[in-house]
């Protein structure tokens, strides 16, 4: 535990050993075949795949920490998957169809309940890191979900200004100029506090504390803006966008007030130049951006008819 920040460190000494930009034909993220590399997956086709990472930050049987640490410690309880979007080794969530695509949101709300059912976890968050620029390690399409036993220090913010005020619902008439691309019941975009230049935002314009409150209809439209925001940004450059992207929904107990929310952090700031966090980012917690979030808004806007 760091006293000072008032946060959790987990260590996962072993996640060194992790497989790291493999060629094609040892990915272990694609069908395996018959004669070929073995894979995670034992099939020779499926369409998502969800199992558990081998290089878990947090796990069921969590092994105690050392004694006589100086601070508070405990063990890593929780559970950390892996979901492969495609059987396909390249693709994104742009590229694959409409129907692979909702089936994808459908697999994100079973691990949501599944994983919330866990004794012990607190917080469960789908993310996806794209790109060698955020340190992907594997190409093939896929995300990761992490089931944690406490809640992270921004998801405690958030639920915080959440129980004070209905923060989205008051920001989405003013946005105007700020949106990117909207679905029936959703909107894509640049929040006029941007920390990153490309940062965007997908949420449903009627609160929900998750996508497991979603109706189908919400379901497809959730999917469907999800993947255009993706198409948006690899057509700003004309070329694969790196980002990150996760799910912010209510942690346990948090679901009267909570807002469902997608925060994309892409670490570009122009074609050729990225964002690095740096003095004022990482010692004060300030962040400088270098782009006006209604420009960058603009700039998506455009990359797209």
């Amino acid at each position: 535990y760091h006293p000072l920040r008032g946060e959790w460190v987990v260590y996962a000494a072993h996640r060194q050993g992790r497989t790291f930009l493999p060629p094609k034909e040892h990915c272990p993220l694609c069908p395996s075949r018959e004669g070929g590399f073995p894979t995670e997956i034992p099939f020779p086709s499926f369409q998502v795949a969800v199992f558990e990472n081998r290089f878990p930050s947090f796990v069921e049987e969590a092994p105690p920490p050392p004694e006589g640490l100086p601070v508070p410690a405990g063990r890593a309880l929780g559970r950390c998957e892996v979901v492969v979007y495609t059987p396909a080794h390249t693709g994104s969530l742009a590229t694959l169809t409409e129907e692979e695509r909702l089936l994808l949101a459908w697999a994100w709300r079973d691990r949501y309940e599944a994983l919330y059912a866990l004794p012990g976890v607190r917080f469960v968050m789908p993310f996806e890191n794209r790109g060698e620029a955020v340190g992907v390690t594997l190409h093939h399409p896929h995300g990761q979900i992490y089931a944690y036993p406490f809640v992270p220090p921004v998801l405690e913010r958030e639920s915080q200004a959440f129980r004070e005020r209905p923060v989205l619902l008051e920001l989405f008439p003013n946005l105007g100029p700020y949106v990117v691309d909207e679905e029936k019941g959703f909107l894509a975009f640049v929040p006029p506090f941007a920390r990153y230049p490309f940062e965007v935002w997908v949420a449903p314009v009627e609160r929900h504390p998750g996508p497991w409150t979603f109706s189908e209809g919400e379901m497809a439209a959730f999917a469907r803006l999800l993947g255009r925001v993706v198409a948006r940004y690899d057509a700003l450059f004309g070329e694969p966008f790196p980002y990150v992207m996760v799910f912010h929904a209510a942690p346990l107990g948090e679901e009267a007030t909570f807002h469902f929310h997608v925060e994309f952090y892409p670490p570009r700031r122009t074609r050729d130049k990225l964002k690095f966090l740096a003095g004022t980012e990482l010692g004060a917690g300030t962040f400088v951006v270098d782009a006006l979030p209604e420009e960058t808004a603009k700039a998506l806007r455009a990359a797209l008819p």
